[in-house]
């Protein structure tokens, strides 16, 4: 078992007792495709379905949105610089997400820095039938000085009580000691998580 899943109990179990977070609290800001994106790059004519947009995010902390074939790839905060692009993460299945992002704010002195978001995607998933899996997706947000960010855990909301607390357990206990490329934790309730990927 990798050693992040196997520390998914013992997270969920203390996360409402740590003192730290007294100090995360959390903001909403909407993504609307139309009103708050810009289009940076896409497919030209027989090049296929693919776009990648810049959205408004909270407080300068932008959303890369990247599409392609009727599934999206989110990338929270300050993406990497140069010509480093974000890497793909999304699921197999068609998907979409939800226009509410909820961002986690930790207190830093009198600065509120968001330091993960979690987001709402709507995943088609042919062993569930005609209705879609959603997923909680926690993600780490890039910093100015650490353009870093992926997702850390992924809490099925479907048949999964209390997913917004676990999803906001997971944030706030992962964000700190999360390395990129290290094993998402995973929470699933009556539905299985459909597949997820990742490509560098």
């Amino acid at each position: 078992m990798p050693r992040l899943l196997a520390l998914v109990p013992l997270l969920l179990a203390t996360a409402m007792t740590l003192p730290a977070h007294a100090q995360m609290t959390s903001v909403y800001t909407e993504l609307q495709i139309e009103k708050s994106c810009t289009v940076f790059a896409r497919a030209e004519e027989g090049d296929g379905d693919w776009a990648t947009l810049v959205c408004d995010g909270w407080r300068g902390y932008p959303v890369m949105l990247q599409y392609s074939d009727l599934r999206e790839s989110l990338f929270y905060g300050y993406p990497p610089a140069g010509d480093m692009a974000p890497v793909w993460e999304s699921f197999g299945g068609f998907n979409s997400t939800g226009t509410t992002i909820e961002w986690r704010l930790e207190q830093r002195g009198n600065d509120r820095v968001p330091i993960a978001t979690i987001h709402r995607w709507f995943v088609s998933d042919a062993a569930n039938g005609e209705e879609d899996v959603q997923v909680l997706v926690v993600e780490k947000v890039g910093q100015p000085h650490e353009r870093d960010g992926c997702a850390m855990a992924y809490v099925v909301a479907t048949g999964n009580s209390g997913a917004n607390e676990k999803a906001r357990a997971y944030a706030d206990n992962l964000v700190h000691g999360f390395a990129c490329g290290d094993q998402p934790a995973i929470d699933v309730g009556t539905v299985p998580l459909p597949e997820f990927v990742r490509y560098e």
